[in-house]
C-alpha cells in the first residue's frame, strides 16, 4: 500500500520540514512512503497529475494558510479519478476546526490534529497491518462507515529528542528548515503559537551533531523556525558559540528573536561572528503602548531599539524588523509613528505585514470587539478596524510595496538615503512616492531595476530640479554598486576614459553620504570591486582612485 505525503510550498526554494518529519518518524513503513513537494505558482492542473501518476492509497496533505485553497481544489478532484484513495488532511490550517471542515467537504476522509509524528505512524500502522482501530488513534478526527465525524482523544506533546533527524533522507534546499524547539512562552493574540505554552527543547548535543551535518554539506542557509529562539539564554548561547566555534565560512543561519531579551554576554558573542554568518529577525510589530498591550506582547521598544543598535555596531549581522497594520488601536497616524522609529533604526530589512485573523487565535476571539472585518477565505487578512480604513490599508499596502523596492532591495542605498532627508519622516517619503506611482498608472506594470531608477528620478524632479545632477550621481553609483552595467542609463554622463592611462590605487571606505561636495565639486573615480561583497546589502566593495599617472 502506497503512502503519499503531498507539500505545496510557497516557493520553489522553499521546503516542508513536516512531511519530512513524518516520513522520518514512520520506521519500518519508508519503503510504502513517498514524498511530493509542489509549489503554489504551479498550474492545479500539473500538481494532480503528478499525483495521480503515483496511485497512492493514502493521501496526506500538508495545509497552510498559503495553500489550503489549492489543496482543497486538488483533493477534491483526486475524489474523482482515484475514488478509492483515502484523503487525509494536517497541518495548523486544519488542527482547529476539524471537524467543521469534515461537514463542508465530504471528499475528505480525515485530518490529523497538532503535532503529527506519532499520529503519522499509527495511521500508517492501520492501513497496512490493521493492527489498530482508527478509534484508537489519538489526534484524529475521521468518518466512519456510515459518514459519521469521530473525534479522537487529543494527542500529547512530543519528546523533541525522540524525532529522527530529517535530512538524513533528503538532500538539502537552498533554504533548509531547523527547529531546536518547539512551543513559545509568549501569548499574542495574533499568533497560533501562543496555544502551545509548553516549551520543549531538543538536547543540545543532539542540536550541535545535527548543525555539524549542514556545516560539512556547506548548506547555504539554515532557518530556525524555533518561534522566539532566545527565550531560554544557555540554549541560544550555546548554539551561537557551537555556530562560532565550527564556521565553515559559507552557512548563513536565520534565527527568530525577542531582541529586548538579549544580554551584553550574547550581544558581544553577536558581534564577533563572521559577517554574514547569522541574520536576526525581531519582530517589533508597533511602538504604541496601547497596541502592546491590547495584543497581549510584552516589548519594552526603548530597551529593544538600544539592543538592535548594540547587535549593529558589530557590522556583521542583517537584521530584519517587523510592523504588523491592522492591530487594535493603531491608526494611521500611530502606524506612521511606529514605522519611522523603526526605521530609524536602519535594519537592513523592515517589513510591513498585515494582521492574518487566524482560527484558534486570540485576535480572532475579539476581532467583533475591534470592528475588525478580514478575508473570509485563506489568508484571513485584514481589511479594516475601528481605527483604520480600508482606504488606509490601500495606502498601506502601497508604501509597503515601495519599502520593498527601494529599501529592502538594498539597490538604492546611497540614493534613498539622501532622498529621505528632503522629507519630514521617512514614512512620509515612502507614501509620496507611492502616490505619485498610482498617479502615473505605474502600479499597473511590472518595472524592470532601472526603470525603478528613471521613476525615482521623475518623482524627485517635481521638487528638487536644480539638484537632479547631484541624485542623478547618486543613482549611477547604486546602479554600479550592484552590478557592471551593459548600457548606462540615458540620464548618465559619458565616463572620462582612462584606459590607455596607468593608475595608482590606495585602498579606504568611502562614505558618500558625508562626502557630498566630493561628488559635485571633484573628480573622482571610483572602482567597485564585485568579487568582494557585503555580507549584509551585497553590494560591492568601493574603492577610490586618488592618483591618475600618464
Amino acid at each position: 500500500m502506497k503512502v503519499m505525503l503531498v507539500a505545496v510550498n510557497a516557493k520553489y526554494i522553499h521546503s516542508n520540514l513536516a512531511v519530512y518529519s513524518l516520513y522520518s518518524y514512520a520506521k519500518g513503513y519508508q519503503s510504502d512512503i513517498v514524498i511530493g513537494e509542489y509549489t503554489i505558482n504551479q498550474r492545479k492542473d500539473e500538481i494532480l497529475k503528478a499525483i495521480y501518476q503515483e496511485k497512492p492509497n493514502v493521501i496526506g496533505f500538508s495545509c497552510y494558510i498559503w495553500n489550503i485553497s489549492l489543496i482543497l481544489d486538488i483533493a477534491i478532484e483526486i475524489r474523482k479519478i482515484l475514488p478509492q484513495t483515502k484523503i487525509w488532511l494536517g497541518g495548523p490550517e486544519v488542527s482547529y476546526d476539524a471537524t467543521k471542515i469534515m461537514m463542508e467537504h465530504d471528499f475528505i476522509d480525515g485530518i490529523m490534529c497538532g503535532e503529527g509524528e506519532q499520529t503519522f505512524l499509527e495511521l500508517v500502522a492501520y492501513y497496512q497491518e490493521g493492527k489498530v482501530s482508527q478509534a484508537a488513534i489519538k489526534g484524529l478526527v475521521w468518518r466512519d462507515s456510515a459518514g459519521l465525524i469521530v473525534t479522537n482523544e487529543q494527542r500529547e506533546l512530543m519528546d523533541l529528542n525522540d524525532i529522527p533527524f530529517v535530512y538524513e533522507y533528503f538532500p538539502t534546499h537552498r533554504i533548509t528548515y531547523y527547529e531546536s524547539s518547539r512551543g513559545c512562552p509568549f501569548a499574542c493574540s495574533y499568533c497560533l503559537s501562543s496555544v502551545d505554552k509548553q516549551l520543549r527543547f531538543k538536547d543540545i548535543a543532539i542540536v550541535k551533531k545535527e548543525l555539524q551535518f549542514f556545516l560539512d554539506a556547506q548548506v547555504p542557509q539554515v532557518k530556525f523556525v524555533d518561534r522566539t529562539f532566545n527565550c531560554k539564554r544557555e540554549h541560544a548561547m550555546a548554539i551561537w558559540l557551537y555556530l562560532k566555534e565550527h564556521d565553515n565560512g559559507v552557512t548563513n543561519f536565520h534565527f527568530e528573536i525577542s531582541a529586548d531579551l538579549l544580554s551584553a554576554e550574547e550581544i558581544l558573542l553577536l558581534n564577533s561572528l563572521r559577517p554574514g554568518q547569522i541574520q536576526l529577525e525581531i519582530g517589533v510589530q508597533s511602538t504604541n503602548p496601547q497596541t502592546i498591550t491590547a495584543i497581549n506582547r510584552t516589548m519594552d521598544f526603548a530597551k529593544l531599539s538600544k539592543q538592535v543598535q548594540a547587535v549593529a555596531y558589530g557590522d556583521n549581522i542583517h537584521q530584519h524588523l517587523d510592523l504588523i497594520v491592522g492591530l487594535p488601536y493603531e491608526d494611521y497616524d500611530s502606524f506612521k509613528r511606529s514605522f519611522d522609529a523603526v526605521y530609524a533604526l536602519s535594519p537592513q530589512q523592515l517589513q510591513l505585514g498585515f494582521l492574518k485573523v487566524l482560527k484558534g487565535s486570540a485576535m480572532a476571539m475579539t476581532a467583533k470587539e475591534y470592528d475588525c472585518q478580514y478575508q473570509s477565505k485563506p489568508p484571513y487578512e485584514v481589511l479594516q478596524t475601528k481605527w483604520l480604513s480600508y482606504d488606509e490599508i490601500i495606502r498601506l499596502k502601497q508604501i509597503e510595496e515601495m519599502v520593498e523596492i527601494y529599501y529592502n532591495s538594498a539597490q538604492f542605498e546611497k540614493t534613498i538615503k539622501q532622498v529621505i532627508r528632503l522629507f519630514s519622516s521617512p514614512f512620509l517619503f515612502y507614501q509620496e512616492l507611492g502616490d505619485f506611482y498610482e498617479r502615473q498608472g505605474y502600479t499597473k506594470v511590472a518595472h524592470a531595476r532601472g526603470r525603478r531608477y528613471d521613476i525615482l528620478l521623475e518623482f524627485l524632479s517635481e521638487r528638487e530640479q536644480l539638484n537632479l545632477a547631484y541624485y542623478q550621481e547618486l543613482m549611477l553609483f547604486d546602479l554600479y554598486a550592484r552590478e557592471k552595467l551593459k548600457k548606462r542609463p540615458a540620464w548618465a554622463k559619458e565616463p572620462v576614459r582612462y584606459k590607455d592611462k596607468k593608475i595608482h590605487l590606495e585602498a579606504f571606505s568611502y562614505d558618500l553620504d558625508s562626502d557630498k561636495e566630493m561628488l559635485l565639486d571633484k573628480p573622482v573615480i571610483i572602482l567597485f570591486d564585485y568579487e568582494k561583497r557585503n555580507m549584509l546589502t551585497n553590494n560591492a566593495t568601493i574603492r577610490m582612485i586618488t592618483e591618475v599617472i600618464d
